[in-house]
């Protein structure tokens, strides 16, 4: 079944015009996490969760606590995972008709310890989950129709279905005259699923806005420099590449040069997510027509904030605290 909600009021930009749509797709799932740096599941240990999570999900969250009109094509279980999620997803204003509620699957999890080294270990349930049974149904047909913008996810590209399913949006979002983004977001041992490869060079290639992390621009160009690889995606027909990095903020790319944005310094306490808000915040600012500038500065806001507290989406801001945040980050002011 799928969720149904009342349509909500229009959004409008400070001139008067409507905001864009933002559609992603993908997993929805929970991540349950070790409580302690170091433990291991090899042996009991004391866990915390669950937490609603999925890249998708976390990207289109963070969107529509901006304020942007956004909506989630995904699937869960008729359990307590998949409710909790469409839960913060509804609370914090995302459009939830298209998430399907299968009865007799399972939502997605994954389990995540903490390395003393600062990485992390995952055990996912993913693909055999409720989130592999994803579709272009009536209510995903509905959804795309209104929409501006598609956004795809590496991440969600875990099998023929779910490749076909990005493919559609991206197709539908083009035929009206829309844009997409692409946020790479891939685990090395992911490149070798049946067909990834060809999903992710099909996606490339109807790319309008391309935000990578560090080496991950590297997997599309030939070139062995950040520039000139830069300038191969730009010669492709790529509007705009956004490199993420981390802690040290972001550059922007275009025809018109080089912007880079520092990041902002904060304590982390969990870096799952701050990557998917980066991106939401980025591409939501993108579509409202700001500057490079502006946008980065929101995006590196809600990068850092997303990394202070545990959980993928606890961290995630409205629009007003971020600009507090980094107003207060600018200014050097503390409590």
């Amino acid at each position: 079944m799928a969720l149904r909600i009342r349509p909500r009021a229009r959004c409008y930009l400070a001139n008067g015009e409507d905001m864009k749509k933002l559609v992603c797709a993908g997993e929805i799932l929970v991540e349950i996490m070790a409580e302690r740096i170091g433990q291991s599941f090899l042996a009991p240990g004391p866990l915390v969760g669950p937490f609603p999570s999925g890249a998708p999900a976390i990207f289109i969250d963070q969107a529509a606590r901006l304020g942007q009109p956004a909506g989630l094509i995904a699937a869960v279980g008729d359990d307590d995972f998949g409710h909790l999620n469409i839960e913060r997803l509804r609370a914090d204003g995302a459009d939830i008709s298209a998430i399907k509620v299968h009865r007799g699957a399972a939502t997605g999890t994954a389990f995540v310890t903490y390395e003393t080294d600062g990485s992390r270990h995952f055990v996912y349930n993913i693909k055999q989950s409720a989130a592999g049974l994803i579709e272009i149904g009536t209510e995903a047909r509905a959804l795309l129709a209104g929409a501006d913008h598609f956004h795809v996810m590496g991440t969600s590209l875990f099998s023929p279905e779910t490749i076909a399913v990005a493919r559609a949006g991206i197709e539908a979002v083009k035929a009206r005259g829309g844009t997409v983004s692409f946020d790479p977001n891939i685990r090395a041992e992911m490149l070798d699923l049946p067909g990834l490869r060809d999903a992710l060079h099909f996606v490339l290639s109807k790319t309008d806005l391309f935000l990578p992390s560090g080496p991950e621009l590297f997997i599309f160009a030939r070139a062995t420099d950040e520039e000139a690889a830069v300038r191969e995606m730009l010669e492709r027909g790529i509007s705009t590449v956004v490199i993420k990095k981390g802690a040290q903020g972001a550059v922007h790319y275009d025809q018109a040069g080089r912007t880079a944005s520092p990041g902002f310094v904060v304590d982390e306490i969990d870096p799952t997510g701050a990557g998917d808000c980066f991106a939401a915040a980025f591409v939501s600012f993108w579509l409202r027509g700001a500057t490079p500038e502006k946008a980065l500065r929101i995006a590196n806001g809600c990068g850092a904030l997303a990394v202070t507290k545990k959980g993928p989406m606890e961290g995630i801001a409205s629009l007003a605290a971020v600009e507090a945040f980094i107003e207060t980050a600018e200014t050097g002011e503390t409590e």
